[in-house]
C-alpha cells in the first residue's frame, strides 16, 4: 500500500468539509506500521478561523474505553486485578440489584465486556431511569465526584442479570473506580503509568489545559442539509432510535469533573495511532499478546451487540467484526473498532495490516454519518487497486 492513490480520500474529506457535515478532521492510515496517509483539514475552531493540524486535540469520548481497558489488563497481568472476582472486593458499596430486588454479582469481566447489566441513559427515549437518579454519563454538565456518581448509579436497578446479555454502558466508569482502588491513585495517573506514558502519548489526557489546541465542539444541523452548528455550553443531540445525548463541551477543561473511564479523555490523532499500532502488533511495552487477544477477540459470541450492529461481537474495549458481509463493511472478520459521540472513530484490521484513526469535532456525523463509512471504503478500494 506504499504507493496507494490517496486522491479519493482527500476528496471525501474536502467534500465533507465543504458541505459542513464535518467542521474539522484529522485522518491517519497506517499499513503494516507505515503511515501511508495523513490529512488535517477544516476548522478546529471555526469562530477563530483556527485550522486543524497535527497538534490539534480532539475530545475522544468513548475512544477512552480501550485505553482504560488496556490499563485494566496490565493490572490483571500483574496479579493485582482478577477478571472473575466480584467488583465488591474493591467497591463494597457498589452493589446494584435486579429490578425484582434480587442481589447480583458483577465481575470485572462483566464490566470489560459490557455484560454487567448497567446501561447508558441516552439509550432510552427519556434517558430514564438514570436521568431521574441524577447519574452522569461522563460527558454531560453534571459535576460530581466519581464516588457520588457511583452511589447514584448503584441505586438504579440493573437492566438484566450480569452475564446474561450485552448492553453498552457506564461499565468502564465503574472499572475506572476499581483501578483507583487497586492502585490507590487517581485514574489519570494510572492511565499515564500503564498506557499513555510508555507509549509517549503526551497529548492524551482527561483534562485539557492547552485550550488553544482543543477543538471547538460542533453538532449536526437541526434539519437535514443544514451545516454543522457550534455546540452550546449545555447541549443535546438526538441519537436516532434512542434518546438525547447530553453534552457539556467544557467538561474536558473542568478539573472538578470526575475522570470518566468511559468517555473522559482527549488527544491527538497521532497519539491514538501509537496506541492502535501497539495493540495491532501484540501489545508492545504495555501488554502481553494474550491480553491483547482477550481485548480484541469476541468475548460475547452468544449475544447481540446492538451498539455496533449485526455482524459484530465485542471484546474488552472494542467491537469485533464477526462477519464482514452481515456487518456491511469491507473490514475483515477479526477487525476491531470503536468510536466516540463527539464525532470520532477508529479501527484496526489485523489481516490487512491496517490501523486507522478518523477524528472529527462534529457529532454525530463523524461517528455515525457517511464520513467514516466513505473513508473506510476508499481505504480498501485503494488497497485493492494497489494489490
Amino acid at each position: 500500500m506504499k504507493n496507494i492513490e490517496t486522491n479519493a480520500l482527500r476528496q471525501i474529506i474536502a467534500d465533507a468539509i465543504k458541505a459542513e457535515r464535518v467542521v474539522g478532521t484529522g485522518v491517519i492510515v497506517a499499513h503494516h506500521g507505515q503511515v501511508v496517509f495523513e490529512e488535517y483539514a477544516g476548522w478546529a475552531q471555526r469562530e477563530n478561523k483556527k485550522s486543524v493540524n497535527e497538534q490539534t486535540i480532539f475530545r475522544l469520548a468513548s475512544m477512552t474505553k480501550p485505553l482504560v481497558s488496556a490499563a485494566a489488563m496490565a493490572l490483571v497481568e500483574q496479579g493485582k486485578l482478577d477478571l472473575d472476582a466480584p467488583i465488591t472486593r474493591w467497591l463494597p458499596k457498589f452493589n446494584p440489584k435486579l429490578a425484582n430486588g434480587d442481589k447480583a454479582k458483577i465481575t470485572v469481566r462483566h464490566l470489560l465486556t459490557h455484560t454487567s447489566g448497567l446501561v447508558y441513559g441516552f439509550l432510552f427515549a427519556d434517558n430514564e431511569p438514570y436521568y431521574s437518579a441524577g447519574v452522569s454519563d461522563g460527558i454531560d454538565e453534571k459535576v460530581l465526584s466519581l464516588e457520588e456518581n457511583l452511589q447514584r448509579l448503584a441505586d438504579v436497578p440493573l437492566m438484566f442479570a450480569p452475564g446474561t446479555a450485552w448492553c453498552y454502558s457506564l461499565s468502564t466508569d465503574v472499572l475506572g473506580a476499581i483501578l483507583e482502588q487497586v492502585c490507590q491513585k487517581p485514574l489519570p495517573q494510572i492511565i499515564e503509568q500503564y498506557v499513555t506514558g510508555p507509549l509517549e502519548m503526551n497529548d492524551t489526557n482527561f483534562h485539557v489545559q492547552a485550550i488553544d489546541r482543543l477543538v471547538h465542539a460542533y453538532a449536526d444541523g437541526y434539519s437535514p442539509g443544514d451545516g454543522a452548528r457550534l455546540m452550546q455550553a449545555q447541549d443535546q443531540v438526538l441519537l436516532e432510535g434512542c434518546g438525547p445525548i447530553h453534552y457539556a463541551p467544557g467538561r474536558i477543561m473542568n478539573q472538578q469533573a470526575y475522570p470518566s473511564g468511559g468517555a473522559g479523555m482527549a488527544g491527538t490523532a497521532r497519539d491514538y495511532l501509537k496506541f492502535l499500532e501497539t495493540i495491532r502488533q501484540g501489545g508492545g511495552s504495555i501488554l502481553s499478546v494474550n491480553s491483547v487477544k482477550q481485548m480484541t477477540q469476541d468475548a460475547v459470541p452468544d449475544f447481540e451487540v446492538a451498539a455496533a450492529g449485526p455482524g459484530y461481537g465485542f471484546g474488552m474495549g472494542f467491537a469485533v467484526v464477526r462477519d464482514s458481509v452481515t456487518a456491511g463493511t469491507p473490514r475483515n472478520a477479526g477487525s476491531f473498532e470503536w468510536g466516540g459521540v463527539y464525532g470520532t472513530a477508529m479501527f484496526v484490521d489485523p489481516t490487512a495490516g491496517l490501523s486507522v484513526v478518523m477524528l472529527t469535532n462534529t457529532a454525530l456525523h463523524g461517528l455515525m454519518g457517511t464520513f467514516p463509512v466513505d473513508i473506510t471504503r476508499a481505504i480498501y478500494a485503494a488497497l485493492n487497486n494497489a494489490a
